[in-house]
């Protein structure tokens, strides 16, 4: 039995913390209220990531740490950092394996399918402490000082995705509901979208396969729009086809003076007014990691949306489950 520590118990860090479980691992959960899933296998832990020594005491004899936290949005050039630097220097200090999530903010704007050997040209701050944190920890590995790897996704749906997701809190219970949606940019645009479960699914591999190091790998995903996960959301839900509609830029400057979080998505604007996708057929032909399909995927979304609002539809006995998949009661 290896163990593996997990740090941040978000959408991403519980599924991959069920993951390893689910897969005969001890493995211990990090976050500042020692919140994280229950599962006989996983011990919950409170305290700061940004704390090198104790993420190092926690980490004693672990085969791999895994970064899955997430600061605030608005407060990554102040929080991300220190983090970052910790877990490195835990990593290094007990030989452990450092598997960070990252996203795609630091490629920048792209007019064709994303790579990993893309060149990091970020267009602003949060795409540059991204850019920063992978450059800092492969710098780090290239000196023979650790073994590092990372797993960049493009925007995360499926159980637990909330705030910060697309598919979230601000349009999954108006759909759900029956009312209109409204998203950023262009809702019929070509967009790669990727499910939790695979996120966890790669970064499982990522900590084991030697393969793995010293390089960012792409998260299987699914090609499709905004508005096509709504449509087929609303088809598995029962409820009539959504009205979509677009989020006008003026009303994203307006909100922005009263929110911070909003006011940081100018920077991303671009990501939701062209096709943007990533091509991850590399993670396929080396680790024959897959996207789960979209619409078990959605229904998967779509039932634990159900259930946090005490309305959940269980599925048909022979209905096939998503691969990959957490349990939908797991923690958040």
């Amino acid at each position: 039995m290896e163990h593996h520590v997990v740090i941040g118990a978000g959408a991403v860090g519980t599924a991959t913390a069920l993951a390893l479980a689910d897969r005969g691992n001890a493995v211990t959960i990090l976050t500042r209220s020692g919140s994280g899933p229950v599962h006989p296998a996983v011990k919950r832990c409170a305290g700061n990531a940004g704390d090198a020594g104790l993420v190092g005491e926690i980490a004693a004899g672990a085969a791999a740490i895994y970064n899955c936290a997430n600061p605030k949005y608005h407060q990554w050039e102040r929080d991300w950092p220190p983090i970052a630097e910790a877990l490195l220097a835990a990593a290094e200090a007990r030989g452990a394996r450092l598997v960070t999530v990252s996203n795609l903010y630091a490629y920048g704007p792209v007019a064709q399918p994303m790579t990993p050997d893309l060149p990091l040209r970020p267009n602003g701050r949060k795409g540059a402490v991204r850019a920063a944190m992978w450059e800092a920890a492969l710098a780090a590995h290239q000196a023979g000082r650790v073994e590092v790897c990372e797993a960049r996704a493009s925007d995360f749906f499926g159980p637990g995705c909330t705030d910060q997701s697309q598919l979230g809190s601000r349009v999954m219970p108006r759909l759900l509901a029956g009312r209109p949606v409204r998203f950023l940019g262009d809702p019929e645009a070509l967009h790669s979208l990727t499910f939790v479960a695979d996120v966890a699914a790669t970064l499982v591999v990522l900590g084991s396969d030697d393969r793995a190091v010293g390089r960012a790998w792409h998260v299987p995903s699914s090609e499709t729009s905004y508005a096509a996960g709504a449509r087929v959301a609303a088809a598995i839900a029962g409820v009539d086809a959504p009205r979509i509609g677009t989020l006008a830029p003026w009303l994203l400057r307006l909100a922005g003076v009263f929110s911070p979080v909003v006011r940081e998505l100018q920077e991303v604007r671009y990501q939701f007014e062209r096709p943007f996708v990533i091509d991850a057929r590399e993670t396929t032909e080396v680790f024959g990691l897959e996207a789960t399909p979209f619409a078990m995927a959605i229904r998967a979304t779509v039932e634990w949306w159900q259930a946090q609002a005490g309305a959940a539809r269980p599925s048909a006995p022979d209905e096939p489950q998503p691969k990959n998949s957490p349990p939908l009661t797991s923690s958040v």
